[in-house]
């Protein structure tokens, strides 16, 4: 009887905190214009700029990347493969996960770098952090400016070993210049409502 009070409770808790998951986890009503993402979700401004102000990465670049990534779906994963001569679902095509898309060895590499030990992928604050701090590597290493979004995507998803190599498949050319052109389309619509959103931000810290 003890342990069936206690599942309950424990089931009652999950319940109401998946109740007020939307606000924070759901996908924007407008995910291609920029402002009324923030204007939906101030903190998610609120956690792009810190990221902007640590690592160096335009808000815009982070948030064309979460898009092309993700959709800004917390949860997404790669589809499946499927077995030979049948239609059954089979392992995923990658470990990727979350708002970024990260693999597991990449997110294992950024918290022992960081040192953020309980981050996770499917958080906005860790996933911009993280695009952050992955960006900021490519310059490093690549000399690749967090300004050029074109090449910063293709090292993004091919990692950088395989930019090195060469990115050969055009398709994923292709959707590098997406991604690009949507961040090009973000920048312009956040140089219209920043300062709002800094009114926004400043209201909120004050309260």
């Amino acid at each position: 009887m003890k342990n069936f009070l206690i599942i309950h409770i424990i089931l009652i808790f999950i319940l109401n905190s998946c109740a007020g998951m939307p606000k924070y986890t759901s996908v924007p009503v407008n995910p291609n214009n920029l402002c009324d993402i923030f204007n939906q979700k101030t903190h998610w401004y609120f956690h792009t700029k810190k990221s902007e102000e640590k690592w160096g990465t335009p808000i815009h670049v982070q948030m064309a990347i979460i898009h092309g990534e993700s959709g800004f779906n917390f949860i997404a994963r790669p589809g499946r493969k499927t077995l030979l001569n049948n239609n059954k679902p089979y392992k995923r095509l990658s470990s990727a996960f979350g708002y970024a898309q990260v693999l597991d060895g990449t997110w294992k590499m950024y918290k022992k770098e960081t040192g953020k030990r309980v981050a996770l992928r499917n958080s906005f604050k860790d996933s911009t952090d993280f695009i952050g701090w992955y960006t900021s590597k490519s310059k490093s290493i690549l000399n690749i400016s967090q300004q050029d979004v074109y090449n910063q995507y293709l090292a993004y998803h091919q990692g950088w070993g395989g930019y090195k190599k060469g990115v050969k498949k055009q398709a994923i050319k292709n959707y590098a210049q997406k991604v690009s052109k949507q961040a090009a389309k973000y920048k312009g619509q956040l140089s219209e409502c920043r300062s709002n959103l800094e009114e926004k931000v400043k209201k909120i810290k004050t309260n």
